[in-house]
């Protein structure tokens, strides 16, 4: 027995959760033809190993087939899909965990130019931004076919063994229909409140025919759209009463905001550098106006707020979402009562982002989310233990690869060349906004003095340096260090952005960015430089700025770059710099017309283009390796001889990780150190 607030467990009609953590349904994009196969099943059945009480699946399963996938989204309005999540429920259940998934109509929030070309709809043809289709209003007859289609997905749920299910309401079809922004009928469905609720009811009473009432259904909603002319606090208050009364719905998972473009969504899902749970307080009133079952998540990424949440009264599951992408073993370990080895999630937003740009979730620091099939979140220890294993360098590559080869029983050395850890994350936590970048080393440090792994400061290690602790095993990970854009003059007068990240140089009063890396980097360094006061020209060749970045983190950059009046120039190369008497002329050139150019008079050109490895070690000791730094990718993806002997003289296997091979980001460099300590 425990006192502690979120350990305590939850009565949800006849559902009784063995605590009060669970995970709030988003789409990872792990699908495969639209249905959660193996790796989407293992995701989740990880989260159900660590101890949570709940997994929603999805976010959001779509109910029909005009609402076709905007981002990898599962395909409920298929009969296959009770099979397999049939498979996802038994995985999770079998280690004590609920599931349930979230289903929705997309509508405005996809585009018509997927799937069967169907023309998206809305309540009303006002076109979101973020998706940028034009929507048809949506006619009696869709409204009927949807209502069923809504109601056939709920029974597939129920056949498939789920525990239940809600539906979404922010951003999608549903409170399309609540909100005065994009609402403007004057039938049935527009005008009244009652009028804009109809649809959600027809939805819900077929829903309640098809699995009974028995079966536990619920509503992701907004309740408040901080949005001028949108859905109003009051409102939104009054729907949550209504749906609490009406017998209909049995529990409600709160959001605050919209979401119809990246600005305002960061404002529902907050990023690093902005405030940790920002609605908490808001939906705790929501609980107390409607004394209903109150779910919600928005960025609380920590047990003690969690706790807290659970112990006032302001909820009664807490959504602790990226939190369990970047440790999916968060209830596992406070009740194992070692909850300062939870992995921190950092606020990066790397999942979302990525999810958001067309790809798959991923933890920017937990390499094997999403990978569970090959990569394990538990470390355990190898058959052949105890081998002597150097690491050097100890950015987020060195600190993983000691960290994992800690775990797996080798005797581990780490030499840093620096007197503190980090690598670039030193350079990148100098903007203060992203300072939480800090927990990815700062956890790292803590497991490595955990393990006993030695860390020695302040040792440029040369190959001596290495032999004389007569290794098994070497692990190169010395990073990169910052390259010049080609020129074709100008390479001694260029600053690189790690000068100005750094603090070596300061800004001056005219500068002109050039971004050809399209990450973090140029853009933190032009952020840094417009808040030092100066005047501000960004160029990038590309066709967008920053499309390495994706469009959640680029809010906060551009809100700076914009409250400064920075000049935004894009598909432009920057070809020279020469100079001029204390000013530097930038000749600016074209791929898109030879022989345009034009010319910019600044103070200081400021270059950003990735990182040349810092590999002499690398290559110094790869005559001495018995590999020659051979690695078999083969085996690095699936297991087997990893470093194959290619010198039998050799004394030690060798290999190199992260930007000691080429430039690339953080997530690359922690997969790197955790594929290369599992499989030597």
């Amino acid at each position: 027995m425990t006192s502690d607030p979120i350990l305590q467990p939850y009565q949800l009609k006849h559902l009784r959760l063995k605590n009060r953590i669970m995970s709030t349904s988003h789409e990872p994009s792990y699908s495969e033809d639209g249905m959660p196969k193996e790796r989407y099943r293992l995701y989740h059945a990880e989260k159900a190993k660590g101890g949570i009480a709940l997994t929603m699946t999805a976010g959001s399963a779509v109910v029909s087939r005009d609402s076709p996938p905007a981002f990898g989204n599962l395909q409920a309005w298929k009969d296959e899909i009770v099979g397999w999540m049939r498979d996802v429920a038994d995985a999770c259940h079998e280690h004590g965990a609920a599931v349930m998934i979230q289903l929705t109509h997309l509508g405005r929030r996809t585009q018509w130019n997927k799937a069967d070309w169907l023309p998206v709809l809305a309540a009303s043809p006002v076109r979101e931004p973020a998706h940028r289709a034009f929507p048809k209003e949506a006619e009696d007859w869709d409204i009927e076919r949807i209502v069923q289609d809504y109601a056939a997905a709920a029974a597939r749920m129920q056949q498939a063994g789920l525990d239940g299910i809600e539906f979404e309401a922010y951003g999608h079809l549903m409170d399309g229909f609540w909100s005065p922004n994009t609402n403007h009928r004057d039938d049935a469905f527009g005008g009244s409140l009652d009028n804009r609720l109809r649809f959600s009811h027809l939805v819900l009473d077929a829903v309640r025919k098809a699995v009974g009432p028995e079966f536990i259904v619920g509503i992701r909603m907004v309740a408040d759209e901080d949005w001028e002319g949108g859905l109003t606090k009051a409102e939104g208050v009054e729907i949550a009463r209504r749906f609490a009364r009406s017998g209909q719905v049995d529990f409600l998972n709160i959001i605050r905001g919209h979401i119809e473009h990246d600005a305002p969504l960061t404002e529902v899902i907050p990023i690093s550098g902005m405030r940790a749970n920002p609605h908490l307080d808001f939906a705790g009133e929501v609980r107390a106006a409607t004394k209903f079952p109150i779910f919600h998540a928005a960025r609380i990424a920590d047990v003690a707020t969690a706790r807290h949440a659970i112990a006032e009264g302001k909820l009664d599951m807490v959504g602790m979402t990226r939190a369990h992408l970047a440790d999916p073993h968060i209830v596992a370990k406070v009740m194992r009562g070692e909850e300062h080895r939870i992995r921190p999630c950092v606020g990066a937003t790397y999942c979302l982002d990525r999810i958001y740009e067309g790809g798959e979730a991923l933890c920017i620091h937990n390499a094997a989310t999403g990978r569970e099939a090959k990569m394990p979140h538990v470390i355990t220890r190898a058959d052949e233990a105890g081998k002597v294993c150097v690491v050097v360098g100890a950015g987020p590559a060195g600190l993983e690869a000691a960290r994992v080869l800690g775990e797996r029983g080798h005797r581990v050395t780490l030499l840093e060349a620096t007197d503190a850890p980090g690598g670039q994350v030193n350079l990148l936590t100098r903007n203060p906004r992203r300072r939480e970048m800090q927990g990815i080393i700062d956890w790292r440090m803590a497991e490595l003095e955990r393990l006993g792994v030695g860390v020695c400061f302040n040792i440029w290690a040369g190959v001596d340096d290495v032999l004389a602790l007569r290794p098994d095993i070497v692990i190169v990970a010395t990073g990169g260090l910052p390259q010049n854009p080609p020129l074709a003059d100008g390479d001694d007068l260029v600053t690189s952005s790690w000068d100005i990240l750094s603090g070596t140089v300061k800004p001056a009063t005219r500068v002109l960015v050039y971004d050809d890396s399209g990450g973090h980097q140029g853009m933190s360094a032009a952020e840094m430089i417009v808040r030092a006061k100066s005047t501000l020209e960004l160029v990038t060749p590309e066709r967008f700025f920053a499309p390495d970045m994706g469009g959640m983190n680029l809010v906060p950059y551009m809100k700076a770059l914009q409250e400064r009046s920075a000049r935004i120039t894009i598909q432009t190369r920057l070809k020279s710099v020469r100079r001029d008497g204390n000013a530097l002329v930038a000749t600016l050139d074209s791929a898109y017309a030879p022989g345009w150019t034009e010319q910019r008079n600044v103070d200081q050109v400021v270059v950003e283009h990735g990182t040349l490895p810092n590999a002499d070690l690398y290559f110094a000791l790869k005559p001495l390796s018995r590999n020659l730094g051979a690695v078999a990718h083969d085996a690095l993806a699936d297991g087997g001889e990893l470093m194959p002997v290619r010198n039998p003289g050799g004394a030690f296997l060798l290999a190199r990780i992260g930007d000691a091979v080429a430039s690339r980001n953080i997530h690359a460099a922690i997969y790197d150190g955790l594929r290369f300590g599992i499989r030597v």
